[in-house]
């Protein structure tokens, strides 16, 4: 298992080792001690341990995000695509970060197997590059539906460069808050 920072080093992307030959191929998916170890190297924090397990289908051009949890129910997550291709996205919205308001995204797919460690204080989003789109992803936390938040996948101020103009976004997607809105404290 290789682990790459991205331009947002607390944002990781994990390229599995795969074995192939003539019969198929053979990856360990997950691993724990590896995983744990990789993000020790690169001088990372350990996350919390995996307690949730997610699992969508998506049509080609289906936009799913930019969606969080705010504290205490924030959500780390390990995100792979385990059929079709997908653009992933994680925006950091830690106000104290020197990377507030960044986002990185890299193409998922079932055929590179690569996958992404978003961790806890991002919000995340994926298009969906072809039909039949599975995106599979371990969290850091259990869902809560009262904690629930999003920012709106298309703030002018992320500018984030979709590889999609055309795009299906949800109702609630639709309306989700600005960046500089979402993160007013509704307490």
């Amino acid at each position: 298992m290789n682990l790459i920072q991205t331009a947002i080093p607390d944002v990781v992307l994990i390229e599995p080792t795969v074995y192939e030959d003539e019969r198929g191929w053979f990856m360990e998916s997950f691993n724990e001690q590896r995983f744990h170890a990789g993000l020790e190297i690169l001088g990372l924090p350990l996350p919390r341990s995996f307690v949730q397990d997610n699992h969508s289908l998506s049509k080609k051009g289906v936009l799913r995000g930019l969606h969080y949890q705010r504290d205490p129910h924030a959500q780390g997550k390990l995100v792979r695509v385990i059929n079709g291709a997908a653009f992933d996205v994680a925006v950091d919205i830690r106000l104290s970060s020197p990377t507030f308001g960044k986002w990185v995204g890299h193409v998922l797919s079932a055929e590179n197997k690569k996958m992404l460690w978003i961790p806890e204080g991002f919000a995340h989003g994926f298009v969906a590059l072809e039909d039949k789109t599975e995106l599979f992803y371990k969290t850091t936390n259990y869902y809560a539906k009262n904690y629930e938040a999003s920012i709106r996948w298309n703030d002018p101020s992320l500018a984030i460069n979709w590889p999609s103009s055309e795009v299906a976004v949800s109702a609630k997607d639709k309306q989700a808050d600005f960046l500089n809105e979402a993160l007013i404290d509704r307490s």
